[in-house]
């Protein structure tokens, strides 16, 4: 009986492992697939293939009789300064240090210190990718929101992929249900893309700077996913509850 309790017991430890494996396996195919897409837009960008693009969907979003009016009543124009100030580097430190301090509080230190450390090193490869690649920012239309740094990637974007979609995964790991779990991750997706599209809508980002910001966000915060996933597997940040439940 002993036996048999114990082959039992390998037999699900062997089919949880392949399940982990796969999961990991997934993760690192959509964090080449990101970095592909961006690499690609970098090469468009830089090359001047993607102008026509960039123009014709900007424009789009503007009064065909005057492009300097953005489409919509005042209201939504208002909402969308709403919606891209959630991309703000003010507003996501606040939140970042708001889930650390709640991390801490719940005795989830090493996992507050990879939290401030993934977010922070994202801040700053953002805002080297804008150095190097130094894009203008577009003059085809007005920018209906204040702008210092260069054009591409989008910071708003990127950091807001960065940003919400990390701390969504590592939030929706410590909640055992998967309606939560699900919650969290597609909040975090309408979140960043929201803050995507007003930066579009705005005129102060080409389309393809948004993409450029999105890809290359989500491919950091899917690897921030895939370390903590290696991290904890190793006892070296606390595990939640979706990892004692085998999520």
């Amino acid at each position: 009986m002993r036996e048999i309790i114990r082959q039992s017991r390998r037999l699900r430890l062997a089919r949880l492992g392949s399940w982990v494996e796969r999961r990991t396996v997934a993760l690192i195919l959509a964090i080449s697939a990101a970095g592909w897409a961006f690499a690609e837009l970098a090469e468009a960008m830089a090359e001047g293939g993607a102008h026509a693009f960039d123009e014709r969907v900007l424009l789009w979003m503007r009064n065909p009789a005057d492009p300097s009016d953005p489409l919509g009543p005042p209201w939504f124009e208002e909402f969308a300064r709403d919606a891209t100030a959630l991309g703000g580097i003010g507003l996501l430190a606040f939140l970042t240090f708001a889930v650390a301090v709640f991390l801490g509080l719940t005795g989830r230190w090493r996992t507050m210190w990879f939290v401030l450390v993934a977010t922070g090193s994202g801040q700053l490869c953002s805002s080297f990718a804008k150095r190097f690649f130094d894009r203008p920012r577009p003059d085809l239309v007005p920018h209906e929101s204040f702008v210092y740094t260069a054009s591409f990637p989008s910071g708003h974007a990127m950091m807001a992929a960065v940003t919400y979609l990390t701390l969504a995964a590592l939030l929706a790991r410590s909640q055992p249900l998967f309606r939560v779990k699900l919650f969290l991750l597609v909040l975090a997706v309408i979140v960043t893309v929201m803050v995507g599209v007003s930066r579009v809508y705005l005129g102060v980002h080409w389309p393809t700077d948004v993409l450029a910001g999105w890809t290359a966000g989500s491919a950091w915060a899917l690897g921030c996913l895939l370390v903590a996933r290696w991290l904890r597997r190793r006892r070296i940040i606390e595990p939640g509850a979706g990892d004692r439940n085998g999520g």
